[in-house]
């Protein structure tokens, strides 16, 4: 089993920056791919960044392409995720989820999730 913690989420002006962070407890976060999702109110979930397990390939929605980056840290057992130049309809609920083998741009391959941090961007 792994455990999931997102944090580093708030209220932030557009064209700001928040920082996420996807802390791992119970296994190793090196073994796995990490992907970031988000769902706005009323909204379903949608994909916005994935990164593989030893951050060979990173893979992002085309809206947060070139203004969002993923990154971790397997020492400390953590994910990131750099939000740039924000803009209000990236409100919304973010996840990280955890996989094996390769990331993935799609919610059913993860097993694991955590239970989100609410991102708000303020025009």
């Amino acid at each position: 089993q792994v455990q999931l913690v997102e944090s580093g989420g708030g209220l932030v002006q557009a064209g700001g920056s928040l920082k996420l962070s996807c802390t791992a407890s119970g296994r190793t976060l090196s073994t796995y791919a990490v992907g970031w999702f988000r769902q706005a109110p009323g909204k379903g979930r949608e994909f916005v960044a994935a990164i593989s397990e030893r951050s060979i390939s990173t893979v992002f929605a085309d809206s947060v392409k070139d203004r969002f980056a993923a990154s971790r840290d397997n020492a400390k057992n953590t994910a990131y995720l750099q939000m740039n130049s924000l803009k209000p309809q990236d409100t919304a609920v973010y996840y990280c989820a955890a996989k094996l083998i390769g990331a993935s741009r799609y919610e059913n391959d993860y097993r694991y999730w955590g239970q989100g941090t609410q991102v708000t961007v303020s025009s």
